[in-house]
């Protein structure tokens, strides 16, 4: 690696964990809100209240639940509606079940429910861009919805709130009626129109009001059957149900501004605060336990069991005998899944080492031995402590998983093991142990899955690392606090053995499991580094060189143009480029050198990446690599085509360049000359090439590309050779030809012209470039990038519009991307796709905002660019 990128990022970096930073400081402050108010509740009375819970309140609750996430489905439908997309029904309801499954009670980025829906809907004809665009209008949907139904249901009981904001009943009916009528008016109107709602920078379409309509009716019986599974469960005294969905379309909304997952303590704490005085706050609090797992934690573990057992119907065996095959319709959605497993399966073993942690510190509900058995009372004290353990050894194997790590794979299902064993020494806890057991059975169809040979601990210390251990230990705190608040600490606490001295087995479990969680994290910090030296740019320009020069591949070449970084293979035979960008690392084309180390530079770069809160992007990949970034759990999407004729093959004559050939003869009539020279270049060749370049960049482009195309430079020209045209002796245009090893494959890099002759000038150097490696005995010619012709459509012209000339090389001398790619089919090239590669819950806006960046030198090149 390049010492820029051994010694980090500096400042750059603070920026990226400020968002990180706050997430979890909400999330703190959240709890410790939390526990403030329940200060006087007892557990005990907690699980006493919840095993009290009729079996008819709870199949209530579970109705209410199905009959929501069956509404939640209807703002996909309706999202397709207005994004004028078609997909089977049974595609719509898998996509919107696992993506509001998922994407409510984990909410990361790549299982959010944009993500999940990516993976989905892409493989039934959807792009990236129209899945980014269909998630952005599900959440403006149900953002407004769920406020609107918030506000009308406070403007019919104003007292709902009146106990939480400074402001009469009649100010705050007013209010609500005021901005929930404003609110429609504006949308419907706006809808009717046709016209186009800005807010700053950004443009909302509003839909039709046939569409408005059908997602307003989604938003209320949505929020209402959501509100129903609490209310259900709240106990006597809560208030009538219009006033509850006021309070809860309130807490829900607080939840989603401040970005904590699944509005975890937020929510609570403002629908115990918004409760009438006289309500038994412990009777609140087990509602809210059982709505967490009725409406969040009971959608997950079906959608984990669903993919589970579809991934072995594709396997075959045993699942496909009993459950039948998948239908073909189906099987592209389901095999697209596949992608998400490893995140998924971290979050189900990060899930299950919380809660033997939480098992750890339970009191023990049945005592199971003597009390004056000894050896009964150190099983049930090491049942305890093993639980915690087993615990917090399947948070950190919940990191190798994501990772694919085999080994992360076969520990997790042994930790388990572990685990099941555990509970059952602590009190015969069957209940436990079947669910235990339950996930390891849902793992192991994803087995084939996890298929990396590395390191466990490779790549886990970071910012979002050290923030999660904070979080767990700290959430293991408060839950024993809460437990045993009546009991009153001694310090004999640490010495009391006996089945009734449940506090303190407790506190020895929960602080053997976080000093074991802190003692692994210090273990890493102050681990010595085992990766390369820090080179200087010059010491890693010379070896990349020195790789390059083994290739065949021209577009390694760029990796010379001394604007890129680079991460190497401990061999030193192979290394990836990339360049920063905000929130981006940016890696440019295929990885370069020996294959047998493409796998661990991908997987390096990403890791360090999100390491650094940035988000790793993959650009102009060819196709042989997509499976790979699928299989890191990027998405990949084409952006283009490279245009590569095929000299072993191309001819020259014919009626399809007879137009082509004619100009090329007449233009060397006239005394346009062409020739190849070898570098190096003599410094006044350079010298009278300047102005030919200087007046190409002040009248097409504006600026000095970077990063995908080289530049201007005496250094980068003297690495390659320089095809040459010459009018009466005097050069008019110009091209850099990547050109590495024995220069079978040839590429067209800087290219310029004098403008006022274009495009003659690029036929002419086209047709004599193909002409000249064609008898040189090169085996093909790459005329560069054009964009696919399905890219101009009405929803996503405008961003072409924006960074399309920045992107595809060679395309300032033509109106249109239509124009270049029609250009250039006349030489019967190849098409091959070139494809961008990001995390699924990054909008493909974001993330070619930044390339372009890249290429057109910062945000000045841009505007340079646009005023040009």
């Amino acid at each position: 690696m390049t010492k820029r990128e051994a010694t980090g990022p500096g400042p750059g970096r603070l920026r990226h964990l400020g968002p990180l930073i706050i997430g979890f400081s909400l999330l703190g402050l959240g709890l410790f809100a939390l526990h403030h108010l329940l200060k006087p509740v007892n557990f005990a009375d907690v699980i006493a209240q919840m095993r009290a819970t009729p079996n008819e309140t709870l199949a209530i609750a579970l109705g209410a639940t199905a009959l929501g996430y069956g509404a939640l489905i209807g703002y996909d439908f309706w999202a397709l509606q207005y994004l004028e997309k078609k997909l089977p029904l049974r595609v719509v309801a898998l996509g919107g079940f696992l993506g509001y499954a998922f994407g409510n009670t984990i909410g990361i980025s790549v299982l959010s429910g944009g993500a999940v829906r990516y993976r989905i809907y892409s493989a039934f004809g959807l792009n990236a861009f129209e899945v980014a665009a269909l998630a952005s209008y599900i959440a403006l949907a149900m953002g407004t919805g769920l406020s609107l139904v918030g506000v009308f249901a406070l403007a019919l009981h104003p007292s709902a709130l009146t106990g939480l904001l400074p402001l009469s009943e009649t100010t705050v009916r007013a209010l609500a009626l005021t901005g929930g009528l404003g609110t429609l008016g504006l949308l419907y109107a706006l809808g009717i129109s046709g016209r186009v709602l800005r807010v700053g920078r950004f443009e909302i379409a509003m839909p039709r009001p046939r569409i408005l309509t059908g997602q307003m009716v989604i938003a209320l019986f949505d929020s209402s059957m959501a509100a129903l599974t609490l209310y259900v469960l709240l106990p006597p005294g809560a208030p009538d149900f219009v006033t509850f969905l006021a309070i809860y379309a309130t807490a829900t909304m607080i939840g989603v501004i401040t970005h904590v997952p699944g509005g975890v303590g937020v929510f609570e704490t403002v629908v115990i605060a918004a409760m009438p005085k006289g309500t038994a706050v412990g009777e609140v609090a087990a509602a809210l336990l059982m709505f967490r797992m009725t409406y969040y934690l009971l959608p997950f573990g079906l959608a984990f069991v669903i993919v589970s057992l579809n991934e072995a119907r594709l396997a075959g065996g045993w699942a496909r005998r009993l459950f039948g095959d998948i239908s073909e319709p189906m099987r592209p959605a389901f095999k697209a899944i596949a992608g998400m497993v490893p995140w998924l399966s971290g979050a189900w073993a990060f899930g299950f080492g919380a809660y033997l942690m939480a098992v750890s510190i339970l009191p023990t509900v049945t005592p199971l031995h003597d009390p004056d058995d000894l050896v009964g009372l150190i099983l049930l004290e090491g049942g305890s402590l093993v639980s915690a353990v087993m615990g917090v050894i399947l948070v950190i194997l919940s990191h190798g998983l994501i990772r694919r790590v085999n080994g992360a794979f076969w520990l997790t299902l042994l930790t388990l093991g572990g685990g099941i064993v555990a509970v059952m020494l602590r009190s015969f806890d069957t209940e436990s142990a079947a669910l235990l057991a339950l996930g390891a059975l849902a793992l192991w169809p994803f087995r084939r899955e996890f298929y990396r040979q590395a390191k466990i601990t490779e790549g886990v210390l970071g910012p979002a690392w050290i923030g999660l251990v904070t979080i767990v230990i700290a959430a293991v705190g408060l839950f024993f606090v809460f437990i045993h608040a009546a009991t009153p600490y001694s310090h004999m606490f640490w010495f009391d053995f006996a089945q009734d001295a449940s506090a303190p087995r407790s506190l020895r479990a929960g602080v053997t499991g976080s000093a074991v969680l802190v003692i692994f994290t210090i273990f890493l910090a102050l681990k010595p580094s085992s990766k390369q030296r820090p080179q200087t740019m010059a010491q890693a320009l010379r070896l990349a060189s020195e790789i390059v020069a083994s290739q065949s591949d021209p577009q390694a070449c760029l990796a010379l143009s001394g604007d890129k970084e680079f991460r190497f293979a401990d061999s030193g035979t192979a290394f990836l480029m990339f360049s920063r960008r905000r929130k981006s690392w940016v890696c440019m084309g295929d990885p370069v050198g020996d294959m047998r180390y493409f796998d661990d530079l991908g997987w390096g770069f990403v890791e360090a990446a999100q390491q650094a809160s940035c988000r790793p992007v993959f650009y102009e990949l060819s196709e042989r690599h997509v499976p790979f970034m699928i299989e890191m759990g990027l998405a990949a999407h084409k952006m283009g085509e490279e245009a590569v004729v095929n000299l072993t093959k191309a001819s020259l004559s014919g009626t399809r360049l007879a137009g082509l050939r004619t100009a090329y003869e007449q233009a060397r009539r006239e005394g346009l000359s062409f020739e190849v020279l070898s570098p190096p270049h003599a410094p006044e060749l350079i010298a009278a090439l300047k102005p030919i370049s200087e007046s190409f960049l002040k009248h097409r482009i504006g600026h000095e590309k970077r990063f995908s195309v080289g530049r201007f430079d005496a250094a980068y020209l003297n690495r390659f050779p320089l095809a040459l045209l010459r009018r009466r002796g005097e050069p008019v245009a110009f091209a850099a030809m990547l050109a590495p090893g024995a220069g079978k494959r040839v590429a067209i890099d800087v290219m310029r012209y004098r403008p006022e002759d274009a495009p003659a000038l690029i036929g002419f150097l086209f047709f004599a470039l193909i002409d000249h490696y064609k008898t040189a005995g090169a085996a093909e010619l790459s005329l560069g990038l054009a964009p696919l012709s399905g890219l101009g459509t009405r929803r996503t012209a405008r961003l072409w519009d924006r960074f399309g000339p920045l992107m595809f090389r060679h395309g300032g001398a033509f109106h249109s991307f239509d124009d270049l790619r029609a250009y250039k089919a006349q030489f019967g090239p190849e098409w091959r796709p070139r494809y961008i590669a990001l995390p699924v819950g990054v909008s493909p806006m974001a993330a070619m905002a930044d390339v372009a960046g890249l290429i057109a030198a910062g945000r000045g090149g841009l505007l340079r660019r646009k005023s040009g």
